[in-house]
C-alpha cells in the first residue's frame, strides 16, 4: 500500500510594478511508500527571463535521509544540463552532463550523512524542514552539510553536487488558508539573512515557508523578500491511498 500525493503550486511576483502576476508554476507529485520511504517528483517553470524548465526526482528513506536523485534543466528554452544523484552514509556522488562542463563525475567521502538535498523545486523547499527539531521549539537551527545541485537563487545553473550548510528557524504554528483551504501549519525562515529590504543579489534574501503540520511537510505558501520579491502558494492537493494487496 501507498499513498500518492499531488499538487499544485502558483509563483507570483511581490514587486510594486508586478505585483501579483504570474512568473511560473509547479506540479509536484509525492509517493509515500509503507515503510515510510518517500520520492517527489516535481515539473517546475519559471517564466521570467531567461526562463526555466526543472524537472526533478528526489528520494528519501524512512528517517528523510536522502537516497537518490535526477534533475534536468533547461535555461532560455536551451538545454543546460542533466545529473543523477546517489547517497549513502558515507558517500554523496553524482554523475551528468552539462553544455558548460560536459560529462561530470563527482564524489564527496562523507563522516556523516548529508542533512538533505537542495534540487529547487518549491515542493523540495518545504521537505528540508523536516529536519528542525520542532521539541525544541522555536529558534534556530543549524545543518552543518547539505548538498546543492546549484547556488544560483533560481536553480539555473548544473545540475552539480555542491557542498554546504543550511540555517533553519521555526517560528511557530499557525493556521493559514491558501488556494488549495485551509491548514495547520508550520512558519518557518531560511537562513540568517534579516534584511528584507537588501538588494544584493550575492546574499540571498529571507525566506519564509509555511508547511503542513501533519508530518507530510506540503508547502502551503512562502515568500521571498529583498531583491527577488516572490511569493508561492500551494493552489491544489490531492490525496489518494492505494489499497493493499
Amino acid at each position: 500500500m501507498h499513498e500518492t500525493i499531488r499538487g499544485s503550486i502558483l509563483y507570483t511576483s511581490r514587486k510594486p510594478d508586478r505585483m501579483g502576476h504570474e512568473r511560473g508554476r509547479e506540479q509536484f507529485t509525492i509517493i509515500k511508500h509503507r515503510d515510510g520511504r518517500r520520492s517527489l517528483q516535481a515539473h517546475a517553470e519559471i517564466d521570467d527571463a531567461p526562463n526555466v524548465l526543472r524537472l526533478v526526482t528526489t528520494s528519501v528513506d524512512a528517517a528523510w535521509n536522502p537516497t537518490d536523485a535526477s534533475v534536468r534543466l533547461s535555461v532560455g528554452d536551451e538545454f543546460v544540463g542533466s545529473s543523477w544523484y546517489r547517497f549513502t552514509d558515507k558517500l554523496a556522488e553524482c554523475e551528468g552532463f552539462t553544455a558548460r562542463e560536459g560529462r561530470i563525475s563527482q564524489r564527496y567521502t562523507l563522516d556523516r550523512p548529508i542533512g538533505t538535498l537542495g534540487a529547487h523545486p518549491i515542493q523540495g523547499d518545504a521537505w528540508h524542514l523536516n529536519r528542525y527539531d520542532l521539541s525544541q521549539g522555536p529558534g534556530r537551527q543549524r545543518l552543518p552539510l547539505i548538498m546543492m545541485t546549484s547556488l544560483d537563487h533560481r536553480g539555473a545553473t548544473g545540475p552539480m553536487l555542491l557542498a554546504r550548510d543550511l540555517t533553519l528557524n521555526f517560528v511557530g504554528p499557525e493556521t493559514v488558508t491558501v488556494g488549495a483551504g485551509t491548514f495547520e501549519a508550520l512558519h518557518f525562515k531560511y537562513g540568517t539573512n534579516d534584511d528584507y529590504d537588501s538588494e544584493d543579489p550575492s546574499r540571498h534574501p529571507p525566506y519564509h515557508v509555511w508547511t503542513t503540520a501533519d508530518g507530510d511537510y506540503i508547502f502551503l505558501k512562502g515568500q521571498v523578500a529583498g531583491y527577488m520579491k516572490t511569493y508561492y502558494e500551494l493552489m491544489s492537493l490531492e490525496r489518494v491511498i492505494s489499497p493493499a494487496k
